[in-house]
């Protein structure tokens, strides 16, 4: 039993009930409320405002079919005679097992391409896997959706950063460049893409079977430390150097008059985006991401500091 602040203390009497706070000399658990286990019958605590050290540990809602996952089942299945698979969770296995595959296949080219041919190679990785990279990237926008419809915890900003950067550079810019397609810096960057992919969706499909993984889940929170900056230098060379060549040929630039009577200048708005975009993007995915790993790793190493 703990002690009380005994000149601390608000007493509120009403037509039905007397409310009475009591305020502890020292911050810390109570084994029980009163000195005696038995508790007097004028005594009620209000729910509404308990708390106990369980609510700290378990944050999250309890769901029975969760705790009891083969009793559930079992009864689905006396009920309906088969299980039934939820849809959200058979989707995002598909997803990502596709996805996986599909970066999987990208490396794997590129890698026996490089093993047989070596530098040789680097004027035809755009020919080679340009179109299923592109495709694939396209396909990463459902990633912007499913934080929208529930099928994943968390926002759209975080995705929309990455995959929106990835489509300018690649659509917009390196897809519409020969010159910057036979550059070895777009093989650099297609194989940093792939690395970074066939780590996170094994990781994905892991946390949504609850199947914890600590190999692939400290390769997937220590990886993006060289993988992000090198991806983002890759990314900032291809603009720069299409920032060159626009300023050259003048292409999807606007001067007066024209019809619209607006001027626009692509050189400039790489510029800009280069110094506006590009820059603080990186800053802020890498702050999540360091966020995210001393949430995933720092909190164990603690645990294991305080056995």
């Amino acid at each position: 039993m703990g002690f009380v602040e005994s000149k601390t203390k608000n007493i509120k009497i009403t037509d039905h009930k007397i409310d009475l706070t009591l305020f502890k000399a020292d911050k810390g658990w109570w084994p029980r409320l009163t000195s005696k286990p038995t508790k007097p019958a004028w005594l009620k605590i209000d729910f509404d405002k308990w708390q106990s050290e369980d609510d700290l540990i378990d944050e999250e809602t309890r769901d029975i079919r969760e705790d009891y996952p083969d009793i559930y089942q079992q009864l689905q299945k006396d009920e309906l005679g088969f299980t039934k698979e939820d849809f959200k969770k058979v989707y995002l296995t598909f997803y990502n097992l596709f996805m996986y595959i599909a970066f999987m296949y990208i490396s794997t080219v590129m890698c026996i391409r490089y093993v047989k041919d070596g530098s040789d190679f680097f004027p035809h990785v755009y020919d080679t896997i340009g179109p299923v990279i592109c495709f694939a990237q396209l396909m990463q926008c459902l990633e912007i959706l499913h934080p929208v419809f529930g099928y994943v915890k968390g926002g759209i900003v975080m995705p929309w950063l990455q995959i929106q950067g990835r489509l300018f550079v690649l659509l917009v810019n390196l897809d519409q460049e020969r010159r910057i397609q036979v550059m070895p810096v777009t093989f650099y960057l297609f194989l940093t893409w792939s690395a970074i992919e066939i780590i996170r969706y094994p990781y994905y499909m892991s946390q949504l079977y609850k199947k914890e993984n600590k190999i692939l889940t400290w390769v997937r929170y220590t990886a993006w430390i060289v993988l992000y900056p090198i991806g983002f230098s890759c990314e900032s060379i291809i603009l720069f150097r299409n920032l060159i060549f626009m300023e050259q040929s003048g292409r999807w630039s606007m001067s007066m008059p024209n019809a619209f009577n607006f001027t626009f200048h692509y050189a400039t708005f790489l510029r800009l985006y280069l110094l506006l975009g590009v820059i603080p993007a990186m800053y802020f995915l890498m702050k999540h991401m360091h966020k995210a790993r001393q949430q995933k790793l720092g909190s164990r190493s603690g645990k294991l500091k305080r056995t």
